[in-house]
């Protein structure tokens, strides 16, 4: 990588709660070490833990330096690859039954106590979904990241970025589930993506934000996601 170069800092989850194998670590690792255009993914693996996935997140920042981190997490039921256009500063796991992967159950905490109400994505959200949907790859714009890890997550990068004046675009991407985590049975009729396709899209999706520094204003249909 030459000094023109830029780094793209791609964060994935890992499992949690009654998903076994989460996609956006298999994503994060199978996309380490590759480039896209003249920049370098480099993946980093984050605890499914409140507060604590904010830290390692900050100190990979600290880090590596990157102009671009794009968060991933699992959004189990969706059948599509979504772009999440807004995090709230709002943690309720309660209201799944869904406890972190160090057993913190949160209902109606502020992620940042007086922070502002919401932040919105710095990504160029229409244009991700537009080349996902070029390459044959389902996609969409969520205005719901939900109130569990990844909105928190999402929120506390967004307000560390924006505190710090930092030249960062930041956003989060969710994916389906696994094939092997549909077919579970708890989980079945839930739609599922596999790898491969994730990963594609994924990348896709970090091509466009390169060739975005702003979002097209093409209007980009969707189908009842929130």
């Amino acid at each position: 990588m030459n000094r023109s170069s830029q780094t793209i800092l791609l964060t994935g989850f890992e499992a949690f709660g009654t998903t076994p194998v989460n996609p956006a670590e298999q994503v994060a690792r199978r996309l380490d070490g590759r480039s896209v255009g003249d920049a370098a993914i480099v993946s980093w693996i984050v605890p499914n833990t409140f507060f604590t996935a904010i830290d390692v997140v900050q100190a990979a920042i600290s880090e590596i330096r990157p102009q671009i981190v794009v968060m991933m997490g699992e959004f189990g039921g969706r059948a599509m690859i979504t772009v999440e256009r807004i995090a709230q500063n709002l943690n309720d796991g309660a209201r799944y039954g869904l406890r972190d992967n160090a057993g913190a159950l949160l209902q109606d905490v502020p992620t940042v106590p007086d922070g502002p109400v919401a932040y919105h994505a710095t990504l160029p959200l229409r244009a991700m979904v537009r080349a996902m949907r070029d390459a044959g790859i389902p996609a969409d714009i969520s205005d719901t990241g939900g109130t569990f890890c990844c909105n928190h997550l999402m929120y506390g990068i967004l307000h560390h970025v924006a505190v710090g004046g930092l030249p960062i675009r930041a956003g989060w991407i969710h994916l389906p589930h696994l094939p092997e985590v549909a077919a579970l049975e708890a989980n079945l009729g839930a739609p599922s993506m596999s790898v491969e396709t994730a990963a594609a899209g994924v990348e896709a999706a970090l091509a466009a934000i390169l060739a975005h520094p702003q979002d097209i204003t093409d209007r980009i249909a969707s189908r009842l996601q929130v």
